[in-house]
This record gives structure tokens, C-alpha cells and sequence, in this order.
């Protein structure tokens, strides 16, 4: 089998976690946690970074830590992860979502001004798959509309937008570490910030919201979402080869790009835009033209014993955020037929050039029926 992801642990991940069980320092009181926050939010230009179990946990601190809450309205990306939508709708807020661009599938920013209204608070902007949103745009409509700007960099490790890196940008921005991703935790988030106060909210948010001079006397409602020296341990492992991970990612996708340039009926990623050079965080192709929805095609790849992955499902089509009554009579085009055609390939940092070459041709066998 192929898997669709296989990290790669080979640095110095073991002595790491060695340490925390030679100390004893496993939960999230050790010291690896704050090292890993503060080398985290020294690679991504900010002031302080706040270490939690997940990148759900950091979009559900970083939407109460704004103030967000019944009334509001957050503009996202109809094309991503629900976890965006799922921490808006937490707060008591309503999110209001814009179609994505045919060719990076990020949120069409020059859309973003016809949603925004006298009830909207903020933008949440998602990278997507390896291209970062077009920043410049929707932090100029966020200061012409005085909003907070929320930046989902969950997919962007070691990718900047022009000169600037991926997560410097939001008033408050935020990470995941899933196994998937190019600096993993197993399971884990970061949020980032250059704002004190916001940066103390969420640390309070993530713990309980303890008093600190009564432990356990609460004067808000947080939660239990701390990351364990352990998890802080493998990150900071994972965190020092970050821009080697970034080389590899890069070889394997022109490899992938390479292989399968005879293929007329796949829209493959773009290398490249006026504002970055794609990091392949995965490898996605979207089936133009042919007889195969996407599941028709990763069926095929499964029995072929290749891992392959389906492409978000429109935020603003899923069952659970119309079962209360969410988008009543929305379409957004784009979203909806990248989401039914597009799928991606594996693209763990583990992945070696034999194996991607055996992705593509079985890929171009099943294609051609």
C-alpha cells in the first residue's frame, strides 16, 4: 500500500521524547511546550504563540479571544475544512461564505466586499493545499471595514505570501500539526499573535481559564485544549527541519507534475502565482473532462493499493450546518465542482520518487478506462 501520508520522524523526534520520559515532564507543564512556542512564533514573524491539542482548538480560541459572538457575521471560504465554520458557528456567530478561484481553490478575494454587511466582524482566510489566499485584498477590505482578520495557516508551514510568511498576517492566525502535516505533533495547534492582550486570552481560554491567583476559581467558561510536552517535544523536532521539509515537498511535486503532464483531462496544481511559489503541502488534481467523478477514480487507485484523499465538501452544503438553517439556496459553483471532481494524491514527506512514479502511471492507466 501507498499511503496517502507517511510523516517523516527521523530527526532528532526519539531524544526528544526520550527527554520527557526521562524526566518525567509528559504533560503540559514541561518545558519543551514553551520552547516550541516560542521557536514556532519566531519562524512565522510574530510575538507570541500559543501551543493547544489541535487546529480546531486554535479556530475555537481564536474566535472567542476576538469577542465573536451572536449577531456577528464571519466571511470564510465556501472550499475548506468545517472546523472553520464549526468554531464560528460555537460562538453564536454566523458565517457567510465566498466561493473559491478555479486555479489555486482559495477564497475569491475580490468577492469578499459584496458579502460583507453592517453585521460582519471578521475574516477568516484559509490556505489551501499548498497556495496561499491572496492577502492583500482582504486585509485592505478588513481595514477599510474595520474587521478582524483570522488567518487559518493550517496548511502553510514554511510558505509566505510575497515576502511576508504564512501566519504573520491575521490579528490572530492559526496552525495544525496533524499527522498530515509538514511539521507534525500527531495531534496539535499553534496560535499566533503580535497583540498581548489577545495573546493572554488565549492562553487563559486554553487553560480552563483559571484564575492565577485562585487555580480553581474560574471567572470564564475555557476549556481543556493544552498540548503535552510530548507532543511540544516532536514538534520542536519536526519545527527544525521545517525548510528541508519544504525542499522535499517541492522536488515531489514537480516530480508529480513532471509525470503526469500528458494528461488532458486532469487540472493539476499550479506551480505558481504573482504572490507565491506552491509548496505541494499535498499534491490535488481536480478531473476535467472524462467519464469519472473523483470517487470513481480513488475506488480504482484503492484496489490498486494507493491511498488517495476526496477534496473538502462545500462549508456551505454540509448536513449539519443546513440543519440549522444555514445557506437556505446557495450555490457556489466553483466549490461545489472542484469538491465532486477533485481528490489528492500521496504526498507524505515519507514518499520516495519510485513511489510517485507508480502513483502517476497507475493514475494515467486508471484514466484512460
Amino acid at each position: 500500500m501507498i499511503p496517502v501520508n507517511e510523516p517523516l520522524l527521523t530527526g532528532n523526534e526519539k531524544k526528544y521524547l526520550a527527554d520527557c520520559i526521562d524526566s518525567g515532564w509528559i504533560s503540559s507543564e514541561g518545558p519543551f511546550v514553551k520552547a516550541f512556542e516560542e521557536k514556532f512564533s519566531r519562524e512565522v514573524s510574530r510575538d507570541f504563540g500559543v501551543a493547544v491539542s489541535s487546529g480546531s482548538a486554535a479556530l475555537d480560541i481564536a474566535v472567542r479571544a476576538l469577542g465573536l459572538g451572536p449577531g456577528d457575521e464571519v466571511i470564510l471560504p465556501a472550499f475548506t475544512i468545517i472546523s472553520c465554520a464549526a468554531a464560528i458557528v460555537r460562538c453564536g456567530a454566523t458565517p457567510v461564505v465566498v466561493d473559491c478561484e478555479p486555479a489555486t481553490w482559495n477564497i475569491d478575494a475580490a468577492a469578499i466586499e459584496g458579502r460583507i454587511t453592517d453585521k460582519t466582524r471578521a475574516i477568516m482566510a484559509a490556505h489551501i493545499y499548498g497556495h496561499p489566499s491572496d492577502m492583500d485584498p482582504i486585509l485592505s477590505a478588513a481595514k477599510k471595514h474595520r474587521l478582524f482578520v483570522i488567518e487559518d495557516a493550517a496548511e502553510a508551514h514554511g510558505q509566505a505570501y510575497k515576502s511576508g510568511a504564512c501566519g504573520s498576517f491575521g490579528d490572530i492566525s492559526t496552525f495544525s500539526f496533524y499527522a498530515n502535516k509538514s511539521v507534525t505533533t500527531g495531534e496539535g495547534g499553534m496560535i499566533v499573535t503580535d497583540n498581548p492582550s489577545l495573546f493572554e486570552r488565549c492562553r487563559s481560554l486554553r487553560n480552563l481559564c483559571f484564575k492565577t491567583e485562585q487555580r480553581f476559581v474560574h471567572d470564564d467558561i475555557g476549556w481543556n485544549y493544552r498540548m503535552t510536552n510530548l507532543q511540544a517535544a516532536l514538534g520542536l523536532a519536526q519545527l527544525e527541519r521545517l525548510d528541508e521539509f519544504i525542499r522535499i515537498k517541492r522536488r515531489m511535486g514537480a516530480l508529480y507534475l513532471e509525470q503526469l503532464q500528458d494528461c488532458p483531462d486532469l487540472r493539476l496544481p499550479q506551480p505558481e502565482t504573482d504572490y507565491s511559489e506552491n509548496t505541494y503541502w499535498v499534491f490535488p488534481v481536480v478531473i476535467e473532462r472524462g467519464p469519472f467523478a473523483a470517487a470513481d477514480v480513488m475506488d480504482k487507485l484503492r484496489e490498486r493499493r494507493i491511498g488517495t484523499r476526496p477534496f473538502f465538501y462545500p462549508i456551505h452544503r454540509q448536513p449539519a450546518l443546513k440543519k440549522i438553517g444555514l445557506f437556505a439556496g446557495e450555490s457556489h459553483p466553483v466549490s461545489e465542482r472542484v469538491a465532486e471532481r477533485g481528490f489528492y494524491l500521496p504526498s507524505g514527506l515519507a514518499l520516495t520518487e519510485d513511489q510517485i512514479k507508480s502513483v502517476a502511471s497507475i493514475l494515467k492507466e486508471v484514466l484512460r478506462g
